[in-house]
């Protein structure tokens, strides 16, 4: 009956030809049944394990791709590394080449400070001498000047009685005031005892006043420097100047053509410096023009 089933079922093509030649063998059909379910079985398992062994190598590929992804980041980022230490290196060679241009700047600009404290106290001392011998003349006063003066004013008062009269002794723009620091550096260590004019090479620089010039010479710092004394123990100084116009021991009135406009006191740009003194001291000369 098994055989004809089997028979039946394999001439309809639904059992496989093993079947066939089992039943025309006349071995027991319970047996081959049991083993072909076992077979079933562990055909199945062996299925099973097939696809895990795929997926395992799915998974492993993927793995292995994550893998090569996390390399290339790895690597990008060491290189990356190296790109940032790099620049940190260089920042840091060129910081150092800042701060060691910075300190030369430094101990340039103090020396040049020094330079200019040094020519300012050999200016004071001069200043001081020529006060000594004035205040030791015979008559010693206001300076008189007999000449008349082209503008008019009266020119024998003294100067005490000119603050506020006078007027700056070239044409230009004021750059430098008093007080400030003679270098952009500098906190205080040299600070102007006058103003600086800015003018053009060759503009005339006259007297603020009837005087007698007392220098009229070169001078480190200060170029070629003129002074005058209006008397009362004032002084007023010209310095910078391209050429000079008087002598010691002219007299000049108000307005009179004392020197040129120059750069000899090695400034950078033309100009007059002009200081105003009393007893040596300087100020203000500010407090003592008429700017319009």
């Amino acid at each position: 009956m098994l055989a004809a089933r089997a028979l039946s079922h394999g001439a309809t093509g639904g059992a496989a030809p093993d079947l066939v030649r089992v039943a025309l063998s006349g071995e027991n059909l319970g047996d081959v049944s049991r083993r072909l379910y076992y077979l079933g079985y562990v055909s199945r398992a062996s299925a099973r394990m097939i696809g895990d062994h795929r997926a395992g190598l799915d998974a492993l590929a993927r793995l292995k791709l994550a893998s090569e992804e996390k390399a290339g980041e790895l690597a990008g980022l060491e290189s990356q590394a190296r790109a940032d230490r790099d620049t940190l290196l260089t920042e840091r060679r060129e910081r150092r080449r800042l701060f060691e241009r910075i300190a030369a700047e430094v101990r340039s600009t103090r020396r040049e400070i020094r330079t200019l404290v040094a020519d300012e106290m050999r200016l004071s001392r001069l200043v001081e001498e020529i006060g000594k011998v004035l205040t030791a003349r015979p008559g010693a006063g206001y300076v008189r000047v007999e000449r008349a003066v082209e503008s008019g004013r009266d020119d024998s008062r003294p100067f005490s009685r000119l603050k506020g009269l006078l007027r700056l002794p070239v044409r230009g723009e004021l750059v430098g005031r008093f007080g400030a620091p003679r270098l952009a550096a500098d906190s205080g260590g040299a600070l102007a005892k006058g103003v600086f004019i800015r003018s053009g090479e060759g503009e005339t620089v006259r007297a603020v006043a009837p005087g007698r010039v007392v220098y009229a010479d070169w001078m480190r710092g200060f170029g070629n420097l003129l002074i005058v004394d209006h008397g009362e123990n004032f002084l007023t100084i010209y310095g910078n100047n391209e050429s000079l116009l008087k002598q010691p021991g002219d007299l000049v009135t108000l307005g009179e053509a004392l020197a040129t406009v120059g750069a000899s006191g090695g400034n950078e740009e033309t100009g007059l410096y002009f200081e105003l003194r009393h007893e040596g001291k300087p100020f203000d000369p500010l407090g003592w023009v008429k700017l319009r």
